[in-house]
C-alpha cells in the first residue's frame, strides 16, 4: 500500500532575487505550481549579414563569415504560472493573493526610495541622472537550469475574488530574457551564472546519444571525406 509519505515532493520552479555585490539571495519567490508548458526561443547571433552572397543569390551575406557566432544565443522563455489561495486554507490569507502578486510586479518596478533619490538629484540639478539598476534575477527550473534573466513580459489575469475583493486565484503569463556575457558588463556576477548555466548545457549535450550516418540513410566512413573534398558531397544509400 502506498502512503502519502512515499510520494516524492515535486521540486518547485522559482526565481531567486540576487545581490550582485554579495551574491546572496534577497528574496526566493517559489512559485505554487510548476506551469504544465514551457516555451523557449533562442536566435543565433550569426556574424554575417543576412542572405545568401553566392553565385546564384541575391543576399548581401558575407561568405566568410557564414559559421561564425558573434556572441551567444538570444533566449527567451515564456510560461504561465498559476497562484491559488484556495488550495491553501490552512494558511491565514488576510489580503489574499495580494503579497504574492505584488512580489511578482516589485521585480519590474523600482523602489519608492530608489524613485525619491532620483527626484532628489533631479531638483539638486543632477545633468545626467543614471537609470535605475534592479537586482539580479535568476530563474530556476530544476537544478539544471539555473540562469539569469530579466523579465520582459508580466500579464495578470485575476479569476476570483473574496467578499473584500482580494484576489483569490489568478493566472501570470510572464516572459523571461536570459542575461548572457553580451547583456552584462565583465565582472559581473550575473556573467558567472550563465557561464555555468551554458556549462551544464555542454555537459548534457556531451551525454547525448550519438546518431549513426547509417540511421539518416547515408554511407560513409573513412571515404566520406575524401568525397567531400572532391566536392562530391555524400552518397545516399539508394533506398526506394
Amino acid at each position: 500500500m502506498t502512503r502519502y509519505a512515499d510520494i516524492p515532493k515535486p521540486i518547485r520552479s522559482g526565481i531567486v532575487v540576487i545581490d550582485p555585490d554579495r551574491g546572496t539571495p534577497q528574496r526566493i519567490i517559489v512559485l505554487q505550481f510548476n506551469p504544465d508548458t514551457l516555451e523557449r526561443s533562442l536566435s543565433p547571433q550569426s556574424a554575417g549579414g543576412s542572405g545568401d552572397s553566392g553565385g546564384g543569390g541575391s543576399g548581401s551575406g558575407d561568405r566568410n563569415e557564414a559559421l561564425r557566432l558573434k556572441g551567444p544565443a538570444q533566449e527567451t522563455w515564456k510560461f504561465t504560472a498559476e497562484i491559488d489561495a484556495t488550495d491553501q486554507f490552512e494558511v491565514a490569507a488576510p489580503d489574499g493573493i495580494h503579497p504574492q502578486l505584488a512580489t511578482l510586479e516589485m521585480l519590474v518596478q523600482p523602489t519608492t526610495r530608489q524613485l525619491r533619490d532620483a527626484t532628489r538629484l533631479s531638483q539638486k540639478g543632477a545633468i545626467e541622472i543614471s537609470p535605475i539598476e534592479m537586482p539580479l534575477t535568476l530563474f530556476t527550473w530544476g537544478s539544471k537550469r539555473v540562469m539569469p534573466v530579466r523579465i520582459t513580459e508580466l500579464s495578470i489575469n485575476e479569476s476570483a475574488f473574496d467578499v473584500d475583493l482580494n484576489p483569490i486565484r489568478a493566472s501570470l503569463s510572464l516572459g523571461l530574457k536570459v542575461l548572457t556575457v553580451s547583456d552584462l558588463p565583465a565582472g559581473h556576477r550575473g556573467a558567472d551564472f550563465y557561464l555555468a548555466h551554458l556549462a551544464q548545457k555542454e555537459r548534457l549535450a556531451a551525454a547525448a546519444r550519438r546518431g549513426s550516418l547509417g540511421g539518416l540513410g547515408l554511407t560513409g566512413g573513412a571515404g566520406m571525406s575524401a568525397g567531400m573534398d572532391a566536392g562530391t558531397g555524400v552518397t545516399l544509400s539508394g533506398r526506394g
